[in-house]
C-alpha cells in the first residue's frame, strides 16, 4: 500500500498511541511499545507499512538527535575524564565479546570467519536504547551510567574499522596501505573542523542569532548545526551519529547549551520513537514464531556472553563490583549499528539468509528485553555484592581491584568527630565541601572514581575511595561519630542503600539526601532521611526568586519568602509522603508556633564583637535567646553570661522571626 510521508507518520503515531496506552497500564517501558508497534504495522505484521526510505530517514534522525542531546549534556571535560573507560573499556569489550563468540560459534559448526564476524555483530550494543532507559531513570551520570556511555561511544567509533575488516574476513583483498592513512586523515580532519567550529563558527552563529531574539531562528540554527555535523562525518565515511555527538560536545562548553538542549528535546523524542518502530518492522513474526524456542535459547546465550564480557572489562578497568554487574547487564543487547554491519556480512556471504533472519530476531528480542533487564538488575547486583563482601578478599572485589585497602587509608586519615560526610564529588558534593571548608566544618568525602580520588588527594582534599553503600566504608569515614551525612549522587537505588546503612550504624546522624523528583521522597523518608532536597522543588524555588527580582521586590523580603517557602513547602511535601499513622519527632518550629531558630555570625567591628552575653542583654533588648555559640570547630552549649563573643563566632539564636530579622543588623553592621 502506497502512503505519503504525512500518512506514514500519522499511521505510526496512531498505532503507537494505542499500544503505548495499553502498555502504560501494565507499566511496560515505552521502548518496547514502539518495537511492538513496528512489528504490528510492518511488512511482516499487518503489512500496513513497509520499512522504506521514509522510515529509514526518521530512524536516522532519531539516532542523530539522541546523540546530539547526549553530547550537549556531557562536555569535553567530562569526556576527558572518561578517556580510560572509552579506550581501554571499549577495546577490551569488543575483544572479549568477539573471543567468547568465536568459541561458542565454532563449537556449534560455524566457520572461523563467520564466527568472528558474529562476534563483531554482537559486540556492538544499542546506544539509543541504553541511553534512553538510563535517561528515563536519571542514571546517565551514575558510575555504571558513565561507564556504559564510555563503552558505547567507543563502539560507535569502532564501526568504521569493523566495516574495513569485514571484506578481509570474507577473503577479499583489502588495501590497508591506503586504508590506514585514509583513517588517519579523516580523524585529523574531524578534529580540526570541530576545533575551529568550537572556537569561531558556532559562537559566531549563535551570537548573531541570539541578537535577533527570535526563538524560531535559534531553533532552526540548532537543527542546522546538528544535521550539518552529522552530514559532514557521514560524507567522509563515518557514522551520522558521531557527527551529531561531536557537535553536541562542542556546544556543551558554550553559554548556549541549555537553550540548544531545550530546543532539540522534542525532536529527539519524536524521531527516536520512529527509530524503535523501524527496528520492530525488520522482524519476521512468522519466522520468530516458528523458531521461538531456538531463538530464546540463542538470546539467553548472547546475553550471557555479553554480560560476562562486560563484567570482565569493567572490572579490569577498576570499577567496583556493583558497577561492573550493572554495566554488563546494561550492555547485554545488540546495537542498531549491528544492522548496518550485518547487511555487509550478507553481501560478502559471511551470513546466510537464514542466519541473517535469526540474527535480526535475536537482536530485536535483546533490544525488547533491555528495559526489563536494566530495571531488574539492581536487586541481583546488590545481592551478589552483599554476599561477596563478607570476606577481606571479597571486599577487595567489591571496591575494585585498584582500590587501596581500608587499613592503609586508616593510617593516613586523621580521626574526626562531629564531622560531615559528603557522598559523591560531583557538582553537589563539590558545592557542599566548599561550603564546609569556608565554615570551618570538619568533613570527609567518599567518592567511587579512583582517578578523582587520586587527583583531589594530591590537591589536599579530604577524600577517600569507596562505595558508601557498604558499612565498612562509612565506618572508615567515621559514621558513628559524624553529625551529618549528605548524599549528592544521581543513583536513586544507591542513595536509598546509603541512607539505610547510615541510619543503622548511627541512628542519631542527620542525613540530607538529594533526589531527582518527588516520587523518591517517600522511599527515602521511610528509610529515615532527615532532610530530602528534590531537584524539581529547588528549580521552582529558583524560578520564584527570579520572578520576584523582576518585580523589584527587596532582597530582604525575597529571602524571608524563600525561607518560608522552603520551610513550609518541604514540610508539606513530607506530610504528603509520610504515613499519617507514624509519629514524627518533636520539632521546635512545629511545636512552638511563631518561634524560629537562626544562626548569625558576629561581624568584625560590630557592636557585639568583644562583649559578654551579660553586657548585650539579648533577651531584654532584642527578644532573642542565645542557645549556643560555635567558634571554629568548638561548640559552646548554653554559654553563661560572662561568655565573651569574638568576631566570626556563630551564634545559634531562638526567637520570633521578626526579632531574629531585626537583630541581624547588629551582628553584621560596622559602627564608626
Amino acid at each position: 500500500m502506497e502512503f505519503s510521508v504525512l500518512a506514514h507518520v500519522d499511521v505510526i503515531l496512531g498505532f503507537a498511541i494505542l499500544i503505548l496506552t495499553i502498555f502504560y497500564k501494565f507499566e511496560v517501558p515505552p521502548v518496547l511499545g514502539f518495537l511492538v508497534t513496528g512489528m504490528l504495522i510492518g511488512p511482516h505484521g499487518l503489512g500496513i507499512l513497509d520499512s522504506g526510505q521514509n522510515m529509514e530517514l526518521n530512524a536516522e534522525l532519531g539516532i542523530i538527535f539522541l546523540l546530539f542531546t547526549i553530547g550537549v549534556d556531557l562536555s569535553l571535560k567530562e569526556l576527558w575524564k572518561m578517556k580510560k573507560a572509552v579506550m581501554a573499556g571499549g577495546i577490551l569489550q569488543i575483544l572479549f565479546t568477539t573471543t567468547f563468540a568465536l568459541i561458542v560459534c565454532t563449537g556449534i559448526g560455524f566457520s572461523p570467519a563467520t564466527s568472528v564476524f558474529i562476534g563483531f555483530l554482537i559486540s556492538l550494543s544499542s546506544t539509543a536504547i541504553v541511553l534512553k532507559v538510563l535517561q528515563d531513570r536519571n542514571e546517565v551520570y551514575t558510575p555504571h551510567g558513565k561507564t556504559s556511555l564510555a563503552i558505547l561511544i567507543f563502539q560507535d567509533l569502532a564501526i568504521v574499522p569493523l566495516i574495513l575488516i569485514t571484506p578481509m574476513l570474507a577473503g577479499s583483498s583489502v588495501n590497508f596501505e591506503g586504508a590506514l592513512p585514509n583513517i588517519f586523515f579523516k580523524g585529523s580532519l574531524i578534529i580540526l573542523v570541530f576545533i575551529l567550529s568550537a572556537k569561531f563558527l558556532f559562537p559566531w552563529i549563535f551570537y548573531h542569532v541570539g541578537k535577533t531574539g527570535s526563538k524560531q531562528l535559534f531553533f532552526v540554527s540548532v537543527v542546522f548545526i546538528c544535521l550539518s555535523a552529522a552530514i559532514f562525518t557521514s560524507s567522509i565515511g563515518l557514522s551520522l551519529a558521531l557527527g551529531a555527538f561531536l557537535a553536541g560536545i562542542v556546544i556543551s562548553g558554550s553559554q548556549y547549551s541549555h537553550q540548544a538542549m531545550g530546543n532539540i528535546l522534542p525532536l529527539k523524542d519524536m524521531f527516536m520513537s520512529f527509530f524503535f518502530v523501524s527496528v520492530g518492522m525488520l522482524l519476521d513474526i512468522s519466522y520468530l514464531l516458528d523458531n521461538l524456542p531456538l531463538l530464546i535459547l540463542a538470546t539467553v546465550i548472547l546475553i550471557v556472553i555479553k554480560l560476562i564480557a562486560g563484567v570482565c572489562v569493567t572490572f579490569l578497568i577498576g570499577s567496583p563490583l556493583r558497577t561492573t554487574i550493572l554495566t554488563g547487564l546494561a550492555l547485554s543487547q545488540v546495537g542498531e549499528f549491528s544492522f548496518v554491519l550485518s547487511r555487509l556480512g550478507l553481501e560478502y556471504s559471511l551470513l546466510t539468509e537464514e542466519t541473517y533472519q535469526a540474527f535480526l530476531a535475536v537482536s530485536i528480542i535483546t533490544m525488547g528485553v533491555t528495559p526489563f533487564v536494566i530495571n531488574a538488575s539492581y536487586r541481583p547486583a546488590d545481592f551478589i555484592v552483599r554476599k561477596v563482601s563478607s570476606t577481606a578478599f571479597g571486599m577487595k572485589l567489591v571496591q575494585g581491584i585498584y582500590s587501596e585497602p581500608l587499613d592503609y587509608e586508616e593510617k593516613t586519615e586523621p580521626q574526626m568527630k562531629d564531622h560531615l560526610i559528603v557522598v559523591g564529588f560531583g557538582f553537589s558534593g563539590k558545592t557542599v565541601s566548599k561550603a564546609a571548608k569556608a565554615a570551618d566544618i570538619p568533613y570527609i568525602i567518599i567518592e567511587m572514581n579512583p582517578e578523582t580520588v587520586q587527583q583531589e588527594k594530591s590537591n589536599g582534599e579530604k577524600i577517600q575511595y569507596g562505595d558508601a553503600t557498604f558499612g565498612a566504608v562509612l565506618e572508615h569515614a567515621g559514621i558513628k561519630s559524624a553529625r551529618v551525612l549528605v548524599t549528592g549522587i544521581s543513583d536513586a537505588a544507591a542513595t536509598r542503600k546509603i541512607v539505610k546503612v547510615a541510619k543503622e550504624l548511627n541512628p542519631n546522624i542527620c542525613v540530607i539526601a538529594k533526589v531527582h523528583d518527588l516520587q523518591e521522597m517517600k522511599r527515602l523518608n521511610s528509610l529515615g532521611a532527615d532532610e530530602i532536597i528534590p531537584e524539581e522543588y529547588e528549580t521552582s524555588v529558583e524560578i520564584f526568586v527570579r520572578l520576584l527580582e523582576k518585580y523589584l521586590v527587596p532582597r530582604e523580603d525575597i529571602e524571608k519568602m524563600v525561607n518560608d517557602v522552603r520551610a513550609h513547602g518541604y514540610r508539606r511535601l513530607r506530610k504528603l509522603v509520610v504515613d499519617t499513622g507514624i509519629e514524627s519527632g518533636f520539632s521546635i518550629k512545629d511545636g512552638l508556633p511563631g518561634i524560629d531558630i537562626q544562626v548569625l555570625k558576629v561581624g568584625r567591628g560590630s557592636d557585639f564583637d568583644g562583649k559578654t552575653l551579660a553586657d548585650l542583654e539579648f533577651r531584654k533588648k532584642h527578644g532573642v535567646t542565645v542557645l549556643s555559640v560555635r567558634r571554629r570547630s568548638n561548640l559552646f552549649s548554653t554559654p553563661a553570661g560572662d561568655f565573651l563573643l569574638q568576631a566570626n563566632d556563630a551564634c545559634i539564636l531562638l526567637g520570633k522571626p521578626e526579632d531574629l530579622y531585626n537583630v541581624r543588623k547588629f551582628f553584621e553592621s560596622v559602627r564608626g
